[in-house]
């Protein structure tokens, strides 16, 4: 099997995540102190694409951990229609953290000068220190992404080893702050940790396993008009990711949806044979996700299944593919494995049809300024809150 840049990347993925706990734990120890997590009444995390599908993913992983309400909003939806909103702090403190992993991001930078403006306390996570994000924020941790050994420079690769870095800083940040604050105790900071460190060698297992599958489904569904990728819950936020990922890889169209939504929207398609990638199988979502199932395939759907190896819905008879998730996962985390299929049949997808990633931004597009016309990075900001 031919293996492309976006397919290394993937595979980089375990030994990323083994690289990094350790430091960026460290650092969110340093940062997320009694004294400053104590004082922590209400969590927003927000973020553009790659960033914002990261902090949905780990939303679960915030309440769960940390013991305090958290909401996620895309840095558009946070800037210029929440910030203007957030209650006043008193002895209590508003955070609000901003994820980029460049942090040139223009709406994100925006998002954080405005919540300032709010009075809240402002976190960024991001690669670059010296970036405009950084130099916002009031605090900066820091999530190291080096480049990896043997890349074509000139090829830019659909966001992998990005996602997975800041999905693993947030997952950090929370326990950092469930722990300073009392919510938890230390044995179980210390088996929830050592569980995310476990999980460097269950994705190393859950992409030998896959790998195959993936090419020979990005086949098989050749002749598909749009991909549907489905999830709830922290899986909602792999659902985003993953259709984003073909969309940067192959450039079909793709969308994601929520779970239960699917089965309000999608479910009444008049294009029957839709591949559609149902994410579930967890502790929230088991029951619901096998009602899905089982409705896609009523009504004509190609349907393939990711979810953990041992879950009932593996098991299921309504589908046409299992891409198995190895081991035995915490649903909070589970976003780290269940995103490794879908890139390999992104990455596969790609190689199959022959397509460049991000369209060689050509027709119109460009990468000058981190998106040409699109103006990613060089957006007008608005410098005062909007009421």
């Amino acid at each position: 099997m031919h293996r492309t840049s976006f397919h290394r990347h993937i595979s980089s993925l375990p030994e990323l995540v083994a690289e990094l706990i350790g430091e960026i734990n460290d650092n969110c120890r340093q940062l997320f102190k009694s004294s400053f997590s104590r004082r922590i009444n209400h969590i927003f995390i927000t973020g553009c694409g790659d960033s914002y599908h990261a902090a949905v993913s780990a939303r679960l992983g915030f309440m769960k951990w940390t013991g305090l309400n958290c909401q996620v909003l895309s840095a558009m939806e946070f800037a210029r229609y929440q910030a203007a909103y957030l209650s006043a702090p008193a002895s209590m403190t508003n955070v609000v953290v901003g994820v980029s992993a460049s942090g040139q991001v223009s709406r994100t930078i925006e998002a954080l000068e405005l919540a300032s403006q709010a009075q809240a306390t402002t976190v960024a996570i991001t690669g670059d220190l010296s970036s405009p994000l950084a130099q916002v924020a009031e605090y900066v941790l820091p999530v190291p992404t080096s480049l990896l050994e043997g890349d074509d420079p000139s090829i830019v690769v659909p966001g992998a080893r990005s996602f997975v870095a800041s999905l693993l800083a947030l997952y950090l940040t929370a326990l950092a702050i469930g722990t300073a604050n009392d919510h938890l105790s230390s044995s179980q900071d210390e088996s929830l940790r050592h569980k995310l460190k476990d999980l460097a060698d269950t994705m190393d297992k859950t992409i030998a396993r896959n790998e195959l599958l993936a090419s020979r489904v990005a086949q098989d569904w050749l002749d598909a008009e749009c991909l549907v990728f489905c999830g709830a819950g922290p899986n909602y936020g792999s659902a985003l990711f993953s259709a984003a990922k073909v969309l940067e890889a192959s450039g079909e169209p793709a969308v994601a949806q929520e779970m239960e939504e699917w089965a309000h929207l999608e479910y009444f398609s008049a294009t029957s044979n839709t591949p559609t990638f149902l994410i579930g199988g967890f502790e929230h979502d088991q029951f619901r996700a096998q009602e899905i199932a089982t409705a896609a395939k009523a009504i004509g759907r190609r349907l393939a299944i990711i979810t953990p190896i041992n879950s009932k819905l593996a098991h299921s008879e309504v589908k046409d593919f299992i891409f198995p998730l190895i081991g035995e996962i915490d649903e909070a985390y589970s976003p780290l494995l269940a995103t490794l299929p879908t890139m390999l049949f992104s990455a596969s997808r790609a190689l199959t049809m022959n397509e460049p990633y991000f369209r060689a931004f050509a027709g119109g597009r460009n990468v000058q300024g981190g998106g040409g016309i699109s103006r990613i990075r060089t957006s007008r900001r608005i410098r005062k809150l909007i009421i």
